[in-house]
């Protein structure tokens, strides 16, 4: 049996929701992290996250890896999760524990069934597209070989990783290598020879694919997610996750596994990406005047250019925003702070956090 995108059910995804998001202080904070934003629409990044994949996935073979201070406010965003859908994290361990302790989960029904890992505060214009890449890595992971998404690189940057392809034709890629996030002059060739994509950190395999590569190279996290099978069978799994997680490796998925493996694949994608890495990248994605700026509705902007203007008071009350004579700014005001920054400062917002975080305004962080 299949769904309307012709996929069989044995398609699961994990999204990845349990990150801190501090370059999008004072709107982001520990209780309310960049996916639990509107950045780009109406709706917050998880739950856009979710509705592209709806047609390829039901909701009920979706689950969400997040921290427990973060259940609540995860579904309160995503109301229709199943609360057994949710893979709590008592510990922040990186990225390999969590896909491996998904792989395990659903191995447990279905070794062959496939797995789609993806970040949850990304956004995508062409969403038709994506899906169909989707599928693409999705059928090509069926066939034992783990398969990444590779984006098309529309500028020289410096702030991504990236993968190597082989050249050749066809829509599915052998990976060549991974490659760290490189200065200028580098990135600018990768652009040029059109054989290097950006690593936006999707994946997809079988579950006991995954499950075999951990154990040839994660060994010590291997034994730790058999004791948690084990825990599962005895209807245990939660008690065995408190105690275990804390002690499992802090790697990522990348660093851990996927580039050490001597057989991978990348699926080019150009579909509008964006990972809305820094307020500076949600200025780009919002809608702009003919002065470039970007405010709430009523503001007065005299003599100012690129600005991008953010109001996420949750007072009702109307307050008229007033700019002159400034550009490039990002302001972003919220119930308890003000955020004013240069838009080439924006990555440095962070910096806010941890001077507020060292002074034991906890309240702010």
């Amino acid at each position: 049996m299949c769904d309307k995108h012709g996929m069989p059910h044995t398609t699961y995804a994990l999204i990845m929701a349990g990150g801190a998001g501090t370059r999008f202080w004072p709107a982001s904070r520990k209780h309310r992290p960049k996916q639990l934003l509107a950045l780009a629409g109406e709706e917050v990044l998880l739950r856009q996250t979710i509705d592209r994949i709806l047609p390829i996935c039901g909701m009920e073979r979706i689950y969400i890896a997040t921290g427990q201070h973060l259940v609540d406010a995860t579904l309160a965003a995503v109301p229709h999760l199943e609360h057994a859908n949710l893979l709590i994290e008592p510990v922040g361990r990186n990225t390999a524990p969590c896909i491996g302790w998904a792989a395990a989960h659903v191995a447990r029904r279905d070794p062959d069934a496939v797995i789609m890992v993806l970040p949850s505060d990304h956004h995508i214009t062409d969403v038709e597209r994506f899906r169909d890449k989707l599928e693409l890595s999705v059928e090509h992971a069926r066939t034992g070989v783990i398969t990444t998404i590779g984006v098309r690189p529309t500028r020289p940057e410096t702030g991504y990783g990236y993968i190597e392809a082989a050249p050749g034709p066809g829509p599915v890629h052998d990976v060549l290598r991974f490659i760290e996030k490189p200065d200028l002059e580098t990135a600018k060739t990768f652009l040029e020879l059109g054989t290097f994509y950006w690593n936006a950190g999707m994946f997809f395999f079988r579950a006991g694919d995954m499950l075999a590569a951990i154990a040839e190279h994660l060994p010590a996290l291997s034994e730790g997610l058999r004791e948690l099978d084990r825990a599962a069978a005895a209807d245990r799994e939660a008690e065995e996750v408190a105690r275990l997680f804390p002690e499992f490796p802090a790697i990522s998925i990348d660093t851990g596994v996927i580039e050490k493996m001597g057989q991978l694949a990348v699926v080019p994608g150009d579909f509008g990406w964006s990972d809305i890495g820094s307020w500076l990248a949600a200025a780009e994605l919002a809608t702009r005047d003919d002065d470039a700026n970007s405010a709430p509705q009523g503001s007065v902007l005299v003599a100012s250019a690129g600005n991008y203007v953010v109001d996420m008071r949750g007072s009702s009350k109307k307050r008229v925003i007033a700019l002159v004579g400034v550009c490039d700014l990002v302001i972003v005001e919220t119930d308890d702070a003000l955020l004013v920054a240069h838009r080439d400062a924006s990555q440095r917002v962070r910096d806010v956090v941890g001077v507020l975080g060292e002074r034991g305004d906890d309240e702010l962080v």
